[in-house]
Parts: structure tokens; sequence; C-alpha cells
């Protein structure tokens, strides 16, 4: 089954489990479930369902395309651990914190290929962004930097804001903010990239 696969599937198996936690949430955070005589909120629920959802749709677009990223493996795995605690401590805090982690490790990982002089990002992106060994090296800085700015914003809205505005925040503040990251990347690409010459 390895291979090339549809765009729409691709999209739906790596945005549908965050589309279904947004939409779960919504219609569930105002509700309370006990189950074996402790009380779980609406957002502890829709965690535990995410986490399952999360894997399968990870490993579907592993069985589909024959390949997992770095980044996508590191992700599903902080899923499960964080939002495992969160379910099996009733605490929503650890889930919260999840993307404050996933972006604390990818920018701690590429700022340790920066210090030994490699951009590690060129080694994950390269087959997409074809560039010339001096722009990795500025894109990677850029990268590394704009991670860490994420993780320090991530910690800032759920500790001093409201689930819903953490929620929105995660579901779509987050993607935007790394869209238009990437838009505003658009001159490092002019200049430091060239094209395929194999056709692809």
């Amino acid at each position: 089954m390895a291979g090339r696969i549809n765009p729409v599937v691709k999209a739906a198996l790596e945005w549908g489990p965050i589309a279904a936690f947004f939409l779960g949430y919504v219609k569930l955070k105002d509700q309370v479930f006990t189950l074996g005589g402790t009380d779980y909120t609406g957002f502890i629920v829709v965690t535990a369902a995410f986490i399952p959802l999360m894997v399968i749709s990870t490993g579907l677009l592993w069985w589909l395309t024959g390949k997992l990223s770095r980044m996508q493996v590191a992700t599903v795995v902080l899923v499960v651990v964080f939002g495992g605690l969160s379910v099996w401590l009733n605490d929503e805090r650890f889930f919260k914190m999840k993307p404050t982690m996933i972006y604390l490790l990818f920018g701690g990982l590429l700022g340790l290929g920066l210090l030994r002089g490699q951009s590690w990002l060129k080694i994950v992106l390269e087959e997409t962004i074809p560039m010339q060994p001096e722009g990795w090296m500025i894109l990677t800085r850029r990268v590394t930097a704009f991670f860490f700015a994420l993780a320090v914003a991530n910690e800032a809205v759920w500790r001093t804001m409201s689930t819903d505005a953490w929620v929105n925040f995660k579901t779509f503040g987050l993607p935007l903010a790394i869209f238009a990251f990437f838009m505003a990347q658009g001159g490092v690409f002019k200049r430091y990239g060239y094209e395929r010459k194999d056709g692809a």
C-alpha cells in the first residue's frame, strides 16, 4: 500500500483528529461525566477520545505512505504521554502542556543541530523544499527561534486564559501562526531555492 496518497485523504488524516477534538470539546465542554465514582469534565473525555484517534490516523498515514516524519512520530508519542497523564490523573494541565513540550523538543533538536553546524530541518524537509545549504541554515535558525516562541506563547495562554481560549488557540492560532511564519520566509525560498531537475 505504500506510495503516494491522495492529498485530501492525507489532509483528513492529519487534521481530522484536531477538528474532531475541537468539535467534541465544543459539544461536551459544559458536561461532567461520572465514571467509577470519579467526575470527569468534557475536556478530559474528549482528550481520552483524541488519543486513540490520533494513533489510528497516524497509523493509517504510515500504512498508506510507508513512512512517517520524525515530527509525526514525536507528536503522536507526546499526545499519548501527556494526554494519557491528563486522563489518568484527571488533570487537564498535562494535555495543555503538550504543545509546549512538542515545540521545545523540536526547537531543542534543531538548536543542537545548529551547534554542530548542521541543518537537521533540511533532513526533514529537503524533499519538499529544494534549497541551497546557506538557505537551510538561515531557515533553521529562524524556525528554531519560532518554535521556542510558540512554546512560550502556549504556556502564556493556558496558564493565564480560560480553557476555551486555549482550545481556540491550539486549534486555530497555532496553525495560522505556522502558516504565516512560512509564508513570511518567501524571501529565503526565492533567494536560495532551486528548481528540481528530475521533473518532480
